[in-house]
């Protein structure tokens, strides 16, 4: 049996008529183990995506996420092991900007996650989803199953509309 995390807090923001959701969370690894589970193909896909590509800083690179999110990408920093910047679907109407930041202090590695560029629309969903990826990663790195990301989903949809209502 899975057990689902459910500590982590999303907060959704808005700036220039776009969406943009935060995800904050500390785990008991190193940063270098957190940079690997966001950067090795082969962990990713266990709890995000699978991603195919060049995989270098400017490089091109397509994403399947397990939220069924599937597209372009283009990787803009990569800088071990505390800082990733992509770009999705880079140069289309959709085009947003995920960005992950890893931080160590006093034994505890803390994770933050930022998507920025979202229709307002969507961001609320966008929201649940990486709380949904998010909860899945601690799953992943406490060496469980990941959950199933779309009951997970629509479960936390309702508190991110709530949330995103309260900002419109």
């Amino acid at each position: 049996m899975t057990t689902v995390v459910s500590h982590v807090v999303g907060s959704l923001r808005t700036e220039n008529g776009k969406g943009i959701v935060r995800m904050e969370d500390s785990f008991d690894t190193t940063a270098v183990d957190l940079w690997s589970a966001l950067t090795d193909p082969h962990r990713l896909s266990r709890w995000l995506a699978d991603v195919e590509g060049d995989l270098r800083p400017g490089g091109l690179f397509h994403a399947r996420f397990t939220s069924s999110w599937d597209g372009p990408g283009r990787l803009d920093a990569c800088e071990a092991p505390h800082r990733l910047l992509a770009t999705m679907s880079p140069g289309s109407d959709d085009e947003t900007v995920i960005e992950a930041v890893i931080t160590e202090n006093q034994g505890k590695t803390t994770l933050v996650i930022e998507e920025r560029g979202l229709p307002l629309a969507e961001y609320a969903a966008h929201g649940a989803g990486w709380q949904a990826h998010v909860e899945d990663l601690a799953l992943h790195l406490g060496g469980q199953a990941t959950s199933i990301w779309k009951d997970r989903w629509m479960e936390l949809v309702p508190g991110y509309e709530e949330l995103s209502g309260k900002l419109g």
